[in-house]
């Protein structure tokens, strides 16, 4: 049994990366978008950009752009630019793409608990997609793959305390139920995280 040997893993190419980064920002911006003709939350960064947006007049994809902007320095410090430019091209994709979707499509009828958790799945999904190929979309995720890889912290916990504190602070902003609901979804958004992005599981 020792002398099988291991396939060896071969790297992703740059067209890879290329398309990992188009399909997984847009299956990101389309949750944002349900999430946000829903009225409800999510946690981290977009948490956040979510909450200024509901009380100003600024639009998602620039609040989520801006707010990224100073983990970008962590990111290079510790994640290396390859990492950092990933994620940059992902933070303005997803802000793009969110301005783009309502162009092409409105839900005219929505349920919002249910636009709520299936959009943070769809949400989920496109986080691995980022993941794997070593990109995330900025904000907490950086801090938490970065601590994920230097102290073997698991990234959807992290993500998950942070993501509750911020969907709780969102208590004055929107409805009990709307309330319950966002945190119901930012829950099953980090359980995806959690069960499929491990240390040591993704090699290249």
């Amino acid at each position: 049994m020792d002398n099988i040997v291991q396939p060896a893993r071969v790297p992703h190419t740059l067209l890879e990366d290329a398309l990992a980064l188009l399909f997984g920002t847009l299956m990101v911006s389309f949750g944002v978008v349900m999430l946000k003709q829903a009225g409800a939350l999510t946690g981290s960064t977009a948490g956040i950009a979510f909450l200024i947006s509901y009380l100003t007049s600024f639009s998602f994809g620039t609040l989520f752009f801006v707010i990224n902007l100073p983990f970008y320095w962590l990111a290079v410090k510790r994640m290396g630019w390859a990492f950092t430019t990933k994620t940059f091209c992902a933070v303005a994709l997803v802000s793009l793409f969110t301005r783009l979707h309502p162009l092409f499509i409105h839900f005219d009828a929505l349920n919002p608990f249910y636009a709520t958790v299936f959009g943070n799945i769809i949400m989920g999904v496109g986080f691995i997609v980022l993941f794997r190929h070593k990109a995330s979309l900025g904000g907490i995720n950086i801090l938490a793959l970065w601590l994920q890889d230097r102290f073997g912290i698991r990234a959807g916990k992290l993500q998950m305390a942070v993501d509750s504190c911020v969907v709780l602070a969102s208590l004055f902003v929107v409805s009990l139920p709307m309330l319950a609901a966002s945190i119901a979804g930012a829950l099953m958004l980090n359980l995806i995280i959690a069960m499929n992005h491990r240390p040591g599981r993704y090699e290249v």
